[in-house]
């Protein structure tokens, strides 16, 4: 990685995972310049999941599309966005245990989003079953 300040060689000083993010923190530090900042590292799933659609149609992962629909179903709420981050963080991490050789099926990423939405707010998961058809 090279610095943000002068694209100058980076060393790693401290890492550590967060699993409730499902990424990694890491405090790099530049051997040129000195300035110090920090990175987080998250996985790439469009390249590496793919979503079979009840025709048999694969697609990639896209997270930004299962943001865009939970936020929807939370706009409800002031604090909207930085939620719905959060709650997404939560349905891949629970995804990543479903993920069968990086293949999910449509109905089971509606089906984990929905039961996530339903423990954090009911009328959110309503709203999000209204327009999944679950």
């Amino acid at each position: 990685m090279v610095c943000t300040y002068c694209n100058g060689k980076t060393e790693v000083v401290n890492s550590r995972h967060q699993k409730r993010l499902n990424q990694v923190w890491r405090r790099r530090h530049c051997l040129n310049c000195g300035a110090t900042f920090s990175t987080h590292e998250v996985t790439a799933y469009e390249g590496s999941w793919r979503v079979q659609d009840t025709k048999g149609g694969l697609h990639p992962f896209l997270r930004d599309k299962l943001l865009l629909s939970v936020y929807k179903s939370l706009e409800h709420r002031p604090q909207a966005v930085e939620e719905a981050g959060s709650l997404v963080a939560t349905i891949i991490g629970a995804l990543a245990q479903q993920a069968d050789q990086g293949l999910l099926e449509t109905e089971n990423v509606a089906l984990t989003a929905h039961a996530v939405l339903n423990n954090f707010d009911t009328p959110a998961a309503v709203h999000y079953a209204a327009f999944h058809k679950l």
